[in-house]
């Protein structure tokens, strides 16, 4: 009975350390990307420097990432089947890897960068508590959970997304109560910090009703078909600048195209996370290519090399999509914005659970049926593919677009 106790103890403990710890680097993380962004709104020579900050950034990994190669790829795999621990520096190199992507412009999220310090973090428990080394698998749900809950406030999404990444089937209950706290807990430390969430206010949603339910169907299928493109598109960016012979050269290059794009068109809004334009979405008419835009961009800027997740980046494409189907679904402009922003985030990574809790977590639990629905459809008409290469298949999947292969 003792022995059982001290062990619960330890697990608390644990629990703590990771929340604390993870929340804290999500408020410093969130905090210096919108110090970075503010500064390259107000002073545009930072957008001119993107090839010489993509060579910086591919320099950094180049010489400082052996071990960790694979962002969030690797994260994937050894949470599913755990072989090597995740080296501690894997922290600061993606930390200040995102921080410079959004300072000189790169079109990337938020989500990747999170997750990877967390399960970092998780991982790192190991070496304090060597009895732990048997629950690695745990240690980086744990990690990842505290790690999206901070950076989203979304602390139920955070610890199903710890689940639902890797794809793997085998986990006990203890499992998921240990993921919970630490979910919760990096969520309330990174408020503790003074972290103020973005909002995304929905003002009401309509009653349930069979038009309601077609409308959302068909909205469903038009974000899966956003997230299908979203996944090829990143995949075939990545495989063209894997060409480049020389690795730190890629995301220099990849500068040298955003820099170009950025002289000859007006990208300015869909550089960086794009929040603001986000915001808008819910309540104004925007450009009817922005979804597009975004999708090229963001796809053009992780294939690169440069570093960031997807999540704020999927969230722009079906937000922007969502105010672009207000002219041809009757639905309510906020509506379809909203269940967008979740569905084409969960169809491109294979996380619908998350992905409807996320919702539920920032616009309110009653529309849950409504973000349910968009992402299941979304996620069956997305098909076998994903944007991470590494994440296994838990449901083989039928879809309208022919693949060669499943990812």
């Amino acid at each position: 009975m003792k022995s059982k106790i001290s062990r619960i103890s330890q697990w608390i403990l644990i629990a703590f350390l990771i929340s604390f710890v993870a929340g804290s680097i999500s408020a410093l993380f969130l905090g210096s990307l919108s110090a970075a962004t503010q500064l390259r709104i107000n002073n545009s020579i930072f957008v001119y420097l993107l090839p010489i900050g993509g060579l910086l950034i591919g320099l950094m990994y180049y010489f400082g990432s052996k071990g960790v190669e694979g962002g969030n790829d690797y994260l994937i795999r050894e949470m599913h089947q755990p072989k090597r621990p995740i080296h501690w520096k894997i922290i600061p190199l993606v930390f200040i890897g995102t921080v410079a992507t959004h300072l000189f412009g790169g079109s990337a999220g938020r989500e990747g960068t999170a997750v990877q310090m967390g399960g970092a973090l998780g991982d790192a428990i190991t070496h304090f508590f060597s009895w732990t080394k048997k629950h690695r698998k745990r240690l980086l749900r744990m990690g990842v959970a505290a790690g999206f809950s901070g950076i989203f406030g979304t602390p139920l999404a955070g610890a199903i997304f710890a689940f639902e990444l890797p794809r793997d089937k085998k986990f006990k209950i203890a499992d998921i109560i240990w993921v919970l706290l630490s979910s919760f807990g990096g969520h309330y430390f990174c408020i503790i910090w003074g972290t103020h969430h973005t909002q995304y206010p929905i003002e009401i949603f309509p009653s349930i009703s069979w038009s309601a339910v077609l409308s959302t169907i068909i909205a469903g299928l038009a974000f899966g078909i956003a997230a299908y493109a979203f996944s090829k598109f990143k995949h075939l960016f990545t495989q063209l600048f894997s060409k480049i012979s020389i690795p730190y050269l890629r995301p220099m290059i990849g500068g040298v195209v955003l820099l170009f794009l950025f002289l000859t068109f007006d990208i300015k809004p869909y550089l960086g996370l794009g929040i603001p334009e986000i915001q808008s979405a819910f309540n104004e008419p925007m450009n009817e290519y922005s979804f597009l835009i975004k999708l090229l961009l963001t796809a053009l800027t992780l294939g690169a090399g440069f570093k960031g997740g997807e999540a704020t980046p999927l969230f722009f494409i079906g937000a922007m999509l969502g105010n672009l189907l207000f002219l041809i679904i009757p639905l309510p402009v906020d509506v379809l914005a909203g269940i967008g922003f979740v569905a084409v985030f969960g169809a491109a990574t294979n996380t619908p659970i998350a992905s409807t809790l996320i919702g539920a977590e920032l616009f309110g639990f009653n529309g849950i049926l409504y973000f349910g629905l968009a992402n299941g459809v979304a996620y069956m008409i997305h098909g076998n593919t994903s944007v991470y290469s590494d994440q296994q298949i838990l449901l083989k999947k039928k879809s309208i677009f022919k693949q060669k292969k499943s990812l």
